[in-house]
């Protein structure tokens, strides 16, 4: 077998990301994509591979998914999460979780072990015991950096909107070697949302999609816009029209900022193995791994490339 050679993309979130954080989301992202891309390389399968390396993330206190999630109004993380396989259309979610390490990881049980496709708070949380996913206590998720950035959104002269420019939601996607793909998102959503607020992430069509016939996608940025354009599913449209992975993806953020203002960013694997990391906004972490290169950046028109082994090097000796 082996027809296809795996590619697997990640992002780190789009919207500003400030200096002293730069390093940190540039090293996340390539540790991410490399782990995903070791998976692929073993024989292991595109769900496999993005499941790895949105954990890989979430465990980052760097970005808005896992440990380092956002606080809502009441100073708690609430985490979505969605997982997609692109051979039979299964997908799972879980939306509004609590006290979990890894949201991806249940997504994934979801789509596996129910019938079902999404579950929500108390009810995820139930399934979450029922699997044996160890609880930890919901401080251990929240960084020191979110707990600032709560307390400054909750002054009365503050902006949320300014902050959420930091978004940080983590995605991944990856075509492996019998050519099947795959999408996963996790996130911490919006900084002092209201409770029970479920953003993009765990819809599936905006947060993400994969479907073997036309490629995969992930999507970051303004939820609530995402999902009026329904953004991962329209990119695939788009390709199916005949669109390269960055025409698509181009279009797609184009469309959605000026038909309802909001801004993004996406990464995206056709069923080809082609791939793109596109975004509207400022900047948008982001890398690749295919053919044992890894490519990754930040800023727009950015793109730094370095041998896979040269890249597992500098990783030892920390980044």
């Amino acid at each position: 077998l082996g027809r296809m050679k795996p590619v697997i993309v990640v992002h780190g979130g789009a919207g500003r990301i400030f200096k002293e954080r730069e390093e940190g989301c540039r090293a996340g992202v390539v540790r991410a994509a490399l782990r995903g891309y070791a998976v692929l390389k073993q024989g292991g399968s595109a769900v496999d591979a993005v499941e790895e390396a949105v954990r890989s993330m979430e465990d980052d206190p760097h970005f808005n998914a896992g440990c380092g999630s956002v606080l809502n109004e009441k100073g708690e993380v609430e985490m979505d999460a969605i997982i997609m396989d692109g051979k039979n259309l299964d997908s799972g979610a879980v939306s509004a979780v609590k006290c979990i390490a890894n949201p991806i990881k249940l997504a994934r049980l979801v789509m596996e072990k129910t019938k079902h496709m999404l579950l929500t708070d108390h009810g995820a949380h139930l399934f979450a015991q029922a699997m044996g996913i160890p609880e930890i206590p919901g401080e251990k998720l929240v960084t020191e950096r979110s707990r600032e950035r709560w307390k400054k959104n909750l002054e009365p002269d503050s902006n949320p909107e300014e902050f959420q420019k930091d978004l940080g939601t983590v995605g991944a996607v990856a075509i492996d070697s019998e050519g099947n793909v795959a999408c996963a998102t996790s996130t911490g959503g919006l900084s002092n949302k209201l409770i029970g607020r479920v953003g993009d992430t765990a819809c599936i069509g905006s947060g993400g999609y994969a479907d073997n016939h036309s490629g995969a996608t992930s999507t970051t940025g303004h939820g609530e816009s995402i999902m009026k354009v329904v953004l991962a599913r329209l990119i695939l449209y788009h390709m199916e029209q005949g669109m390269s992975p960055e025409v698509a993806a181009d279009t797609a953020l184009d469309y959605m900022k000026t038909r309802v203002g909001g801004l993004g960013g996406v990464i995206v694997v056709s069923k080809a193995g082609e791939w793109a990391a596109r975004f509207s906004t400022k900047q948008m972490s982001w890398a690749t791994v295919e053919d044992d290169n890894l490519h990754y950046g930040i800023y727009a028109g950015e793109k730094h490339i370095k041998s896979v082994d040269e890249a597992l090097a500098s990783e030892r000796e920390g980044f």
